[in-house]
Formats: structure tokens, C-alpha cells, sequence
């Protein structure tokens, strides 16, 4: 990726979050005001803590809005279900952040692939909260300096280190959400980020 490239995708996340905007419109009216910045002596897994809130509400509140009746829609033959999404979003958030924490996972691997995409809207629902109540739980304990130590998963050396866990689960959740919302969007509903503010 050239330099032009990472730059305009850069620009395009700081616009998106309205970063930008204050930047260059500060007095516009409607402008929301930053937080006062405060230094933090974890930036990077305070960063990822704010990440983990937001996708979470987000990807929680996705697997909500969509009927059950439409968990088995999938786009083409070749993408998978609406249900299969987020069995995966279980399953990947269970094993990766499995590797970030010491705490207890919900389920062990054997558990783990009993999670389907035919499971009941009501069972994956449950489940992804569970996931990501397990996941808030290790992140709340995560300093920066334990990021440089080798990641295990359910007890699993995997050669690479928790900042790569961190960064493939943050990761993750973006692309999860762009796809459970574009998923909404084509049974005609509107994703939670899209929904009016109350």
C-alpha cells in the first residue's frame, strides 16, 4: 500500500469519526466538542477497550434487529447466513480474546464448534453477548506491557504475540459489523450506527 493510499485511508476514518470535521470546521455549529485529552499510560489496549465498547453495542444490537426468520438470508450461494455470521463473531471473539486474558472462557473449543449458524436467534443472541461480556471482562484487566508475550489459546502456545491477537480482534469486529450491517440493510433495515439518535 503506497502512501497515498494509507493516507486517504486515514482521512477517510478520522471524517467518519468526525475527528476531522472539528478540525476544520471548529466554530460550525452542531460541532461536537472533543474530550479534553488525557494521556494514558496503556494507550493501546485503552484504544482497543473504547473499539471492543463500540462493536460490541453494535454487533450485539445487529443480531437483535434482524428477524429470525432472516437469519438464514445470505446474499449469494457463496457468502454465508446471517446466522453463520454470528456464530462467528462468537466463535472468533471466544478464541481470540481467550488468548488476550487469563480469565475463564464461556466455552472450550469442544463447545465452540458446536456453535451454528441453525442454532435459534435466541441462542446466538445469548451467545454473543456472552462472548462479548467475556471478552470486556479480560480486556478491563489488559496492560500495554503484557501485549509483547506470546498469545495461548486455551492453553495453546499460537507463536504469535497478544499485540497480533489485539490487533486481528479489533480488526475483526469492523469487518464483522460492516457485514452484518450491509446484511440489514438488504432486508430493509436499518444497521444500529445508521439508526436515528434518540
Amino acid at each position: 500500500m503506497s502512501f497515498r493510499q494509507i493516507a486517504r485511508s486515514k482521512v477517510g476514518a478520522w471524517a467518519s469519526s468526525g475527528v476531522l470535521m472539528i478540525a476544520l470546521f471548529p466554530g460550525r455549529p452542531g460541532a461536537q466538542v472533543p474530550k479534553p485529552f488525557a494521556p494514558s499510560v496503556n494507550p493501546v489496549t485503552d484504544a482497543v477497550r473504547n473499539v471492543l465498547t463500540k462493536h460490541a453495542k453494535s454487533l450485539i444490537a445487529s443480531a437483535e434487529l434482524m428477524p429470525a426468520e432472516n437469519y438464514g438470508y445470505q446474499p449469494t450461494s457463496k457468502q454465508m447466513t446471517f446466522g453463520a455470521l454470528v456464530a462467528h463473531v462468537i466463535q472468533t471473539n471466544v478464541a481470540i480474546c481467550s488468548a488476550l486474558t487469563e480469565t475463564t472462557p464461556p466455552m472450550g473449543p469442544e463447545g465452540l464448534k458446536k456453535i451454528s449458524g441453525t442454532d435459534s436467534k435466541d441462542t446466538l443472541v445469548t451467545a454473543i453477548k456472552q462472548s462479548f461480556d467475556y471478552c470486556s471482562a479480560g480486556f478491563a484487566k489488559l496492560e500495554d506491557a503484557a501485549l509483547r508475550e506470546e498469545a495461548s489459546m486455551f492453553g495453546r502456545k499460537t507463536g504469535m504475540s497478544r499485540a497480533d491477537a489485539l490487533v486481528t480482534i479489533a480488526v475483526d469486529w469492523a469487518d464483522h459489523y460492516s457485514t452484518a450491517a450491509s446484511y440489514l440493510r438488504l432486508n430493509g433495515i436499518l444497521p444500529p450506527t445508521a439508526q436515528p439518535k434518540q
